[in-house]
């Protein structure tokens, strides 16, 4: 039986499609599987770990995904982690990794969410940094626009910002691990890392020159006041490295909100204002006049999108390497859980 069964479950395939599929409509309930409870932070969750778990259909066990069903309605990752210590068969929990997956259990907590083999975590920092994945953004913009004009590369300048923020990045993180967040508490990374504005010309290059004196000068900062830790500092980024982080991808695994309020949705509005111009200045511009020209108008701008809204529906982050350990952590799970390993 166990041999037939893995490979059912490892023949599914969350990338046939090149996308998260999520399913129009719920399927209909087969009693003879065996229902899992998926217990994620908060409401807003719900929608991500369903539409994840939705590429893991099979005959053998179905996910229903939700906060914890508690009496004084507590959410949030530390709920989750207390619900570790009473572990059920059929209760598993989903979280964002903040930085416990980069730890790599140098931390309690990051020991615990490593060693738990019912729960799961992003390995991002978190939900966001799924949404924000680079090589995404141009579709987030054409189905926000209708204009599929490709006038900004998000792959160059988000590898670009990566790497000027990597340097902060590793003071922030360093002082997370060894609890001293007083070095740089998050207000003071996010407003060293947030961008203001965006400058399109030369790939947002001006805006990039910008943010190095931003973060540089901070640097400094924080090298003078604790130089007694730079080579810890750098003994922790050569670490960390063996967790799939780089200088290039450093935006993966910065703090999610920040990454995306301070950081994409600046870049994304922006690249959106210019794509609907573009389109509004063709229109205006064609033949047609009169009522034509105004129905023309209407018509274009009633498929327009918030940019917002159709970034928190992004679902192109299948591709990323973070996203395919996450689908392989599943899978082994639902191979142990229904060859009745995890009983053993």
């Amino acid at each position: 039986m166990g041999v037939s069964i893995r490979k059912t479950i490892r023949s599914i395939n969350p990338f046939s499609s090149g996308k998260a599929e999520c399913l129009p409509e719920p399927l209909e309930i087969n009693t003879s599987q065996k229902l899992v409870k998926v217990y994620v932070e908060g409401y807003e969750d719900v929608a991500f770990w369903r539409c994840i778990f939705d590429n893991f259909t099979n005959p053998y066990v179905r996910f229903e995904i939700s906060v914890p069903n508690r009496e004084d309605l507590p959410k949030g990752k530390s709920v989750l982690m207390a619900m570790t210590s009473r572990p059920r068969e059929d209760v598993i929990m989903c979280v964002d990794s903040d930085f416990d997956y980069l730890f790599d259990g140098a931390t309690e907590q990051s020991a615990k969410l490593l060693s738990c083999k019912n729960m799961f975590h992003t390995h991002t920092y978190a939900t966001e940094n799924y949404l924000c994945y680079a090589p995404s953004l141009h579709n987030v913009c054409v189905k926000a626009t209708k204009n599929d004009t490709k006038i900004f590369d998000f792959e160059v300048f988000l590898s670009e910002y990566s790497k000027i923020i990597y340097p902060i990045f590793l003071w922030y993180s360093f002082s997370a691990m060894k609890g001293e967040i007083h070095m740089l508490p998050l207000a003071d990374f996010r407003n060293a890392v947030k961008i203001n504005y965006l400058e399109i010309e030369d790939n947002g290059l001006p805006t990039l020159n910008w943010l190095k004196r931003n973060v540089d000068r901070k640097v400094h900062g924080l090298k003078n006041r604790y130089p007694f830790y730079a080579d810890e500092v750098r003994a922790f980024g050569e670490k960390i490295m063996k967790s799939g982080m780089t200088a290039e991808n450093t935006y993966l695994f910065m703090h999610g909100h920040t990454l995306m309020d301070n950081v994409v949705m600046v870049l994304l509005e922006t690249v959106c204002d210019k794509l609907r111009r573009m389109t509004i200045n063709k229109i205006s511009s064609s033949s047609k006049k009169g009522t034509a020209l105004k129905n023309e108008m209407a018509n274009y701008k009633n498929t327009l999108r918030p940019v917002r809204d159709v970034l928190l529906d992004n679902d192109n982050y299948t591709d990323c390497f973070l996203f395919k350990k996450l689908s392989e952590d599943i899978r082994s799970y639902i191979v142990k859980e229904v060859s009745g390993e995890s009983r053993e």
